[in-house]
């Protein structure tokens, strides 16, 4: 494809010619259809998704550091060899569940499901793997939830002793330009969000989520193997369910947390 300005056109416009096997012609483009990508990439506030991802990845290694502690703990060291027991992102990160999908999702507001690397559990190492699974899977979420409320008592804390902490978590404003506190808030507040909402998902009972192995050593053998065969349709009803708004209530936490904070 090849830049044409052409002198038959106004000064707000651009043509575009190009060229194939048996075709070729020019499109004709004002200064606007030029000007909106770069609007779109000039609008992005990057310092903000950038301080999203981060907190996102702290968040999954709290998440996925968890299930390999306990594991270790109840007898499974596998996850401890593989170097899984750690707050260190990198042996936690898959580049497509874990970086790609989150950062289209804070780029392009597309609704695609992220994921960690998961943690390897060798049940043959379990003294009773079926109730080990249990508190293997609620490890997770568990530290997830704790996150969260660790990171609400700060900003708690911080509302009651600086004004312009307070400002920014009752009315939303951002403290003067240049403050040190604005990037703490920031990280506190999403590490809440992300990390309640983190909490909440896992907790679903379906394939792949936490909630699925949980409810999976809850249920009677029978009952467990019919429960299992569905696996392979988690992220099929997992979609369905993210693009009807069914799984809307997962932000009831966090309207909780939030209402909390701005009321106390």
């Amino acid at each position: 494809m090849v830049f044409d300005p052409s002198v038959s056109m106004s000064t707000s416009e651009r043509a575009v010619s190009f060229s194939g096997k048996g075709s070729s012609g020019r499109v004709i483009l004002s200064d606007s259809d030029w000007i909106k990508p770069v609007e779109f990439f000039r609008n992005i506030d990057y310092s903000m998704i950038a301080i999203q991802f981060a907190v996102l990845l702290f968040s999954l290694s709290i998440h996925e550091a968890s299930h390999a502690w306990m594991a270790d703990r109840l007898g499974d060291p596998t996850a401890r060899y593989l170097g899984r027991v750690t707050l260190n992102p990198i042996p936690h990160i898959d580049l497509i569940g874990t970086v790609l999908f989150p950062l289209l999702q804070f780029f392009v507001h597309f609704p695609l499901i992220g994921w960690a690397k998961p943690v390897p559990i060798n049940s043959a190492h379990l003294r009773d793997p079926r109730r080990d699974q249990i508190f293997i899977s609620l490890a997770g979420p568990g530290a997830n939830m704790l996150a969260g409320g660790i990171a609400f008592i700060f900003l708690f804390i911080l509302k009651k002793s600086w004004p312009q902490a307070r400002e920014f978590i009752v009315y939303g404003l951002m403290p003067a330009h240049g403050s040190v506190l604005a990037p703490v808030l920031m990280i506190l507040y999403y590490a809440m969000i992300i990390n309640l909402l983190l909490a909440v998902f896992n907790f679903i009972p379906i394939p792949p989520l936490d909630g699925h192995w949980i409810l999976y050593g809850l249920l009677p053998a029978n009952a467990a193997a019919a429960f299992e065969r569905m696996g392979s349709y988690g992220f099929i009803i997992l979609y369905a369910l993210m693009i009807t708004g069914a799984l809307r209530f997962i932000q009831i936490p966090v309207g909780w947390a939030i209402v909390l904070l701005r009321t106390f």
